[in-house]
């Protein structure tokens, strides 16, 4: 246990002091009263004595008065002295009387004001336990609110774990779909390309054809023109004009061209032209 400080060790003393001096104030106070009755008496007697002092003396001789032996016009010194000490027994019990009532009347505006101070602070006190069950009130109500946001706070927190959880899901399906389609992108990239170069291969095949076709036309027309000047000096005149009307249609195409070129001179028939390909197929 921690040692009290140096405030605590006065308050302490001061509190056994105050026991100490207060322990025999009760014997104080009646040795003083006691006192007070001594001095009183004290004086009583010295005035009894003072009075008995100044008697006279008796006829018969004797040193002492006795009562009720004076006349009746005498005075009666101890009866003065008894009254004198009872006259300041009522003067000091009237003083007395008088501190009491003023003490009474003190007390009696101390009570009042006690009374008004009490009034207040029990009207304080009311004030204070309104606010007190006020603000107790208040405190519950902000302590239900309080949980209010908490499991609010907690739902929330739980619906973000789902919402997260579901994000990082749907971002591992778009990370694999984005794959997948770099994937299918570059399919048809090399698709594309094998399908350019197929068209272009088709294209390069039409082209050679044509050269081919249009190289053997020109050989054609030049068999033709041979055989048309070698006739007339060789053939007979039938065969010359069977040859001359066979020469060319209408069109200025020959006949059986498409079909059969120069076969007497070892060719072999062309390939057969689609005039709607396009370059590309």
């Amino acid at each position: 246990m921690a040692e009290p400080s140096w405030q605590e060790t006065i308050r302490i003393r001061l509190v056994e002091r105050n026991a100490k001096q207060t322990a025999f104030a009760s014997i104080i106070e009646q040795y003083r009263r006691l006192a007070q009755q001594t001095k009183l008496l004290k004086e009583r007697n010295a005035s009894l004595l003072k009075a008995v002092g100044s008697v006279r003396p008796n006829p018969s001789s004797s040193t002492v008065y006795i009562p009720g032996t004076a006349g009746p016009g005498e005075d009666n010194p101890v009866r003065a002295a008894y009254i004198t000490s009872l006259e300041s027994q009522i003067s000091s019990l009237r003083d007395e009387l008088a501190s009491v009532y003023k003490t009474q009347g003190q007390n009696a505006q101390r009570l009042l004001a006690m009374n008004e101070t009490l009034r207040e602070k029990e009207e304080l006190s009311r004030i204070d336990s309104e606010n007190l069950r006020k603000t107790r009130d208040e405190i519950a109500h902000l302590r239900r609110k309080v949980d209010q946001h908490n499991e609010i706070m907690a739902e929330k927190d739980r619906t973000a774990q789902v919402l997260h959880d579901e994000i990082n899901t749907l971002q591992l399906e778009l990370g694999q779909i984005e794959e997948r389609n770099q994937v299918l992108v570059k399919d048809n990239a090399k698709l594309l390309q094998r399908w350019l170069d197929d068209k272009q291969a088709q294209a390069n095949r039409m082209n050679e054809a044509n050269d081919f076709y249009e190289d053997m036309r020109s050989r054609h027309q030049a068999v033709i023109n041979w055989q048309g000047e070698a006739q007339p000096q060789n053939a007979p005149v039938g065969a010359a004009s069977g040859t001359t009307m066979t020469s060319q249609t209408g069109n200025g195409v020959r006949e059986g061209e498409g079909k059969m070129v120069a076969t007497a001179a070892g060719q072999r028939p062309p390939p057969e032209t689609r005039q709607d390909q396009s370059p590309n197929g």
